[in-house]
């Protein structure tokens, strides 16, 4: 069964030496759901008394060696006081429990969807960044009821290239957390040089000093390496994605905002979103990944014209798709 309680505002840590404060990523109470599956998972909430009868949004950050909440700040910070609105840190990362475990897609879909039915508890509308994308579909699928439509943020899932299969996934997580040098090679990844210039290629022009500070705190905390190396193994990447997750999503209205991204493509999302009548597509260009880091308006006035326009219907009328720019 899932606790939930409200946690402190910052935490301390140690790591090689060092004492790293990680405050809060969102200007917003941060609580705790616990459970024996999950672990214990961070979130943040704002619930405005005057915003109890709009729909309750939940976003989700993306996957890397450094990501947090603090990633959808733009959106949060748009929306807050307007509706009532959740953000957790994934399993793994923020302030949420970073154990060496095996973190899956199937323990992201589940984080997902125990905060929409223990937290949230009706229907919600859901923002997903990259990698997260899958995982919120997945989630989707096995819990249709709780979404009232899903947004993704540059989605993963859509390029002509396949994945690495299982095999050389769990073969390339072996090698990259031998005790001996695992260590090692994330903090090489989470050096602020490293996360300033990864950072920065998801830009067009450069990464605010305020993400890639927090970006660096985040990654220096107790057992910061373990779900990033699970990551760059590539066993938390769903295979033939498009078909496996996305197809599946139908009646679900979904919007898929994409334009260039440094370290995925998404040369079958245009065709894809155009078959589908559930289906929206928008690019903002120019934009690097991070739409809403730079185009921060614009992105929020698209996600809330998806939202009035399928505010009543399931399955919407299809408008044509649109390729800003």
């Amino acid at each position: 069964m899932e606790t939930i309680h409200s946690t402190s505002r910052s935490r301390p840590a140690k790591r090689l030496g060092t004492t790293v404060n990680l405050p809060d990523a969102l200007d917003a109470p941060r609580r705790e759901l616990s459970s024996k599956a999950l672990g214990r998972v961070a979130y943040y909430e704002d619930i405005p008394a005057q915003a109890q009868q709009t729909r309750p949004l939940l976003l989700i950050h993306s996957i890397n060696a450094a990501p947090s909440s603090y990633e959808v700040r733009p959106i949060f910070d748009h929306f807050q006081g307007r509706r009532p609105i959740f953000s957790p840190d994934l399993p793994g990362f923020g302030h949420s429990e970073r154990g060496d475990r095996n973190y899956s897609p199937q323990l992201y879909a589940d984080t997902i969807n125990a905060l929409l039915n223990q937290v949230i508890g009706e229907p919600a509308d859901v923002v997903a960044l990259s990698l997260s994308a899958e995982f919120a579909a997945r989630a989707a699928i096995a819990n249709p009821d709780a979404f009232a439509s899903l947004a993704l943020i540059s989605p993963t899932g859509f390029m002509n290239r396949a994945m690495p299969s299982p095999r050389t996934g769990r073969f390339a997580h072996g090698a990259l957390t031998v005790p001996l040098w695992g260590q090692g090679l994330f903090d090489l990844v989470a050096s602020r040089r490293s996360i300033r210039y990864f950072l920065n290629q998801s830009f067009t022009d450069k990464a605010p000093d305020d993400l890639i500070d927090y970006a660096y705190a985040t990654a220096h905390q107790p057992g910061a390496r373990h779900a990033p190396l699970t990551f760059l193994s590539t066993r938390l990447f769903s295979r033939n994605a498009s078909d496996t997750l996305f197809a599946r999503l139908h009646p679900l209205p979904v919007l898929a905002i994409a334009d260039r991204d440094p370290y995925v493509t998404f040369e079958r999302l245009p065709a894809f979103a155009d078959a589908r009548p559930n289906w929206y597509f928008e690019t903002l260009a120019p934009n690097s990944g991070l739409p809403h880091w730079e185009h921060p308006q614009e992105t929020c006035e698209t996600l809330s014209r998806f939202w009035e326009r399928n505010s009543v219907s399931a399955i919407p009328v299809k408008s044509p798709t649109r390729a800003a720019g």
